[in-house]
């Protein structure tokens, strides 16, 4: 039996399809583990966790246009580009949930617990409006990885391989 290893993956990244259909299959996967933890394990998502999802739900659309709907080769293309980006995207939160989260970054007041305000009314309704769920706590991790950095992992590799993919120039199209 055969190990899937990166040079396979990438060697997948020849047809263009393929390429879409491992992105969407990954970005399916990434939000259904997200929520299993939400609604399986209680851990209620934070505003950056929320934040984190929007991009893979684009992924899973933009993906499933890009493997089943005909069309010219270079429109592909540039849909598995904006695959990329989403996935950037989503690495690029996940990476600045994680520094909030390791209390390495700042996070956004709004987030993190730390309510202002000029008069005491002010300050009573920021409290009052604030969330529940903090951004700055990790509530699971695994290998001192909390789920924001294992998303920035796996979304950022996910962002190389389509990138390469868009990037690509293959000797034989597929349309």
């Amino acid at each position: 039996m055969q190990t899937v290893s990166a040079g396979l993956l990438f060697r997948a990244a020849l047809n263009i399809q393929v390429a879409h259909a491992i992105c969407k299959v990954m970005a399916i996967a990434l939000l259904l583990g997200a929520f299993a933890f939400q609604f399986f394990a209680d851990l209620a998502p934070c505003p950056l966790c929320l934040t984190q999802r929007w991009p893979h739900a684009a992924i899973v659309i933009i993906s499933g246009m890009g493997f089943l709907a005909p069309m010219p080769f270079a429109v592909r293309r540039g849909l598995l580009g904006l695959t990329a980006l989403a996935f950037a995207i989503t690495a690029g939160v996940g990476f600045y949930h994680a520094g909030v989260e390791y209390g390495l970054i700042q996070g956004p007041n709004s987030c993190t617990g730390l309510a202002s305000g000029e008069t005491l009314e002010e300050l009573r309704r920021n409290l009052m409006n604030a969330p529940v769920v903090r951004c700055d706590e990790a509530p699971w991790s695994l290998f001192g990885i909390s789920l924001a950095g294992y998303n920035f992992l796996a979304s950022g590799a996910m962002a190389v391989f389509a990138a390469y993919a868009a990037l690509r120039r293959p000797g034989e199209r597929t349309a």
